[in-house]
Parts: C-alpha cells; structure tokens; sequence
C-alpha cells in the first residue's frame, strides 16, 4: 500500500511539472524561421504556410518548385531562394508533414 502511494506521488508530481506534450504550431514556425533569417508577422507566415499545403492538397500546386515559387513571391523582396525552400521545408514540417514526400521528389531531379 505504502509503494502504490509513493508511485502515485512520483507520478503526480511528474504530471505537474511535465510540458505540455503539443507547443502553438505557430509560434514553433516562426521560431524555425528566425534561424533562417526569415522575419516577418507570426500570423502573416502561418497563414502563407497553411496555404502553401492547402494549395498542395487542392493540385494548385503540383510539385515543390511550384510551391517554392508561390512562397518567394509571398515573402519579403529581399528574401533568397534558399530561404524560399526553407520556409517551404519548415511548413510542410509543421502543417502538413504527409505531403513532404514533394522535397524528396525535389532532391531526386
């Protein structure tokens, strides 16, 4: 009896100190894209990252390229074409990670 309170101690205090298991997606993506350098509005860069996978589901886009292309005419003007495949790598990790299978088509060619 004595061990199964110590256990349920242990793990009650393990839950009240635990983090939570899930982050704000959001603000993960922006913190990936200041190690790239890449700046700009929180919500402007989500809402450009959930697009860029809802063009991918709708066929708007078909291929990486494609969706390299729709993120750097969306970004700064000073931006790069790295940081266009940065940004475009960061969001499929974040929002829709089923279709990062288009990077891998991408390095093959």
């Amino acid at each position: 009896m004595k061990r199964s309170l110590v256990g349920v101690s242990l793990l009650t205090m393990g839950l009240v100190f635990a983090t939570p298991a899930t982050a704000d997606p959001d603000s993960a993506f922006a913190e990936e894209l200041h190690t790239y350098g890449i700046y700009g509005q929180r919500d402007y860069n989500a809402w450009i990252g959930k697009i860029l996978c809802k063009r991918l589901y709708n066929d708007v886009d078909h291929n990486a390229y494609e969706s390299a292309k729709f993120v750097h005419a969306n970004l700064d003007k000073n931006s790069t074409t790295e940081q266009s495949w940065q940004f475009l790598a960061a969001a499929l990790r974040t929002y829709c990670p089923d279709q990062l299978p288009i990077l891998e088509d991408a390095a093959r060619q």
